[in-house]
């Protein structure tokens, strides 16, 4: 693994500046974070962010709820740079060490490996699971002991209908679990929110949004790709689609029973 870290992008600098979120995002995370415990007294957060809107947009919710929260919690960010041509997330060591927080930055040649190793998988899982194997290790090496992650409903929708219409199996994405090696829990406070809340808040705020994220992952055929195209194309004609995907899938979420979200 190398962890030298490419030339500064200048193009793509912000200045650093807390930004507060709209009140019912606020309320949305700090509902999932309620329902499912993911926030305890004294624990140690290690924020995934890749330079998306989805990452960005937790990072301002969570230094928010760290001043209003009564639960006090230490916060930090951690990048793993997959060295994709295009990609360049190195602007975020700055922006978020402005933010106040501590900041780690690895990089490794995902997408190399994946080409040379991957069998019988897409490239978005593979290149998931690599990055989440990193983050596991910083979060072990640092001492965090809750790794945050930022998909939200949308996202949680697609894994739903890819499992099921591929796997022939019912599941989704956790809003909060513990590792098998019983030391790390992994948390995702937007599971109750909607992509386009993010899209409109991380546009109002004007942050630091790296647009293509990964740009392979445009470039490769996606499943994920395909649902959110069949997603968007359900809601137009059934509005309320999104709240009934969420009630199927609240099962499947984890064990904490958990009442239904308000303000959405």
């Amino acid at each position: 693994m190398v962890f030298t870290a490419p030339t500064p992008n200048p193009a793509s600098a912000a200045r650093p500046i807390r930004h507060k979120p709209p009140k019912p995002l606020l309320r949305l995370a700090g509902q999932a974070i309620a329902d499912y415990q993911m926030i305890r007294p004294g624990d140690r957060l290690l924020l995934a962010v890749s330079g998306g809107k989805d990452s960005l947009s937790l990072l301002q919710v969570l230094l928010t709820l760290q001043i209003k929260s009564p639960v006090k919690f230490d916060l930090a960010a951690a990048t793993v740079d997959p060295c994709i041509d295009g990609y360049d997330p190195y602007y975020l060591n700055d922006y978020i060490k402005g933010l106040g927080i501590p900041y780690y930055y690895r990089r490794q040649a995902v997408v190399a490996r994946a080409l040379k190793t991957m069998r019988g998988d897409s490239f978005c899982a593979y290149c998931a699971r690599t990055r989440r194997g990193i983050l596991y290790d910083i979060c072990r090496t640092e001492g965090y002991n809750v790794l945050v992650m930022g998909q939200h409903l949308d996202d949680l929708a697609e894994s739903f209908l890819m499992r099921a219409f591929h796997n022939g199996r019912l599941d989704t994405m956790k809003a909060a679990y513990t590792v098998d090696a019983g030391d790390l829990r992994v948390i995702r406070p937007f599971v109750y929110a909607r992509e386009r809340q993010l899209r409109d808040f991380a546009e109002r705020a004007e942050l630091p949004v790296t647009q293509d994220n990964c740009p392979a992952c445009f470039r490769i055929p996606t499943q994920r790709l395909a649902m959110k195209q069949l997603l968007a194309a359900q809601e137009k004609d059934h509005p309320r689609l999104f709240d009934s995907l969420l009630a199927a899938m609240r099962p499947l979420m984890g064990e904490v029973p958990a009442p239904w979200p308000r303000d959405r």
